[in-house]
């Protein structure tokens, strides 16, 4: 498989395609990595040195990809932090080419708006960009659950309410929404969820909250399950198989006491998770 990944970058640590390329090529996929931004760190650390780029960079980039002739090779996009509403239209725009040189191509969009706790993080319009137009260019769709609510128009407290929301998202255009973390009133307490839907149907993997907070987990979810969907063409099958690749990758980390994921260290979980956990139907 041929990958086409946009998002931001970093040089140390592991976020955006710093955290989703090397899962992807762990898994025999061949990435052409583009950067919306690229920081010397993730804003986490309080400061960072480095730049945004805008939308005819992203643009330029992607015509001298296609110069080489190679965008009826790409079997998908995966996109993430957007930072702006002109990068975000130049993916889009990557999106349509690659599928005109490829109808077969998939796109996975990451909707990064925010999270639980911190509430919306990207800059105003973003949020709109997404639900309006990133969205229902998308094949998959990657939320958490504050952008599952966000995205949905609705708040889900429930296993009900979460399902309803799946179905609102779904009814914008992706065909599989995999929400990567779901804690709703029947999740036990020291547990997480993440729950897939597609053609209907819902799928619930369960496994232990780790006491680890870390950023780019949500980028190598997101990668690791759009390789495994694209490949499977089944969201349970995605789900399984990605559930337990970052349980291992964060369990690693967590023992390890590492501010940053582990994802090199790590990188055998990508492709031999230690520990697997059961699909089971919502």
């Amino acid at each position: 498989m041929n990958i086409l990944s946009i998002q931001s970058h970093v040089a140390y640590g592991h976020v955006g395609n710093a955290s989703a390329v090397f899962p992807m090529q762990r898994l025999g996929c061949e990435v052409w990595p583009i950067h919306t931004v690229q920081f010397s760190n993730h804003t986490g650390y309080g400061a960072w040195k480095g730049r945004v780029f805008d939308g005819p960079a992203i643009e330029e980039l992607v015509d001298g990809i296609a110069e080489r002739g190679v965008l009826p090779t790409c079997d998908g996009v995966l996109s993430g932090y957007m930072g702006s509403a002109d990068i975000g239209t130049a993916i889009l725009s990557a999106v349509a080419r690659v599928r005109a040189a490829n109808p077969d191509a998939l796109y996975c969009c990451d909707p990064v708006i925010g999270d639980v706790g911190r509430g919306v993080f990207v800059r105003p319009g973003i949020p709109e960009f997404m639900r309006d137009h990133a969205v229902p260019a998308a094949d998959v769709v990657t939320p958490n659950q504050f952008e599952l609510d966000v995205l949905a128009g609705r708040e889900t407290r429930t296993l009900a309410d979460a399902k309803a929301a799946i179905a609102a998202v779904q009814a914008r255009g992706p065909r599989v929404v995999l929400v990567t973390s779901l804690h709703v009133d029947d999740t036990p307490d020291g547990c997480i969820d993440m729950l897939a839907g597609e053609g209907g149907r819902f799928w619930r993997l369960r496994t232990p909250m780790l006491s680890v907070s870390v950023n780019g987990a949500g980028d190598a979810i997101a990668a690791l399950f759009f390789v495994h969907w694209a490949r499977s063409g089944s969201a349970e099958t995605a789900l399984a198989q990605a559930g337990a690749s970052v349980f291992g990758l964060l369990k690693r980390t967590q023992d390890a006491g590492s501010r940053e994921i582990l994802t090199v260290a790590a990188q055998d979980e990508f492709v031999n998770p230690t520990r697997r956990f059961p699909v089971e139907p919502a």
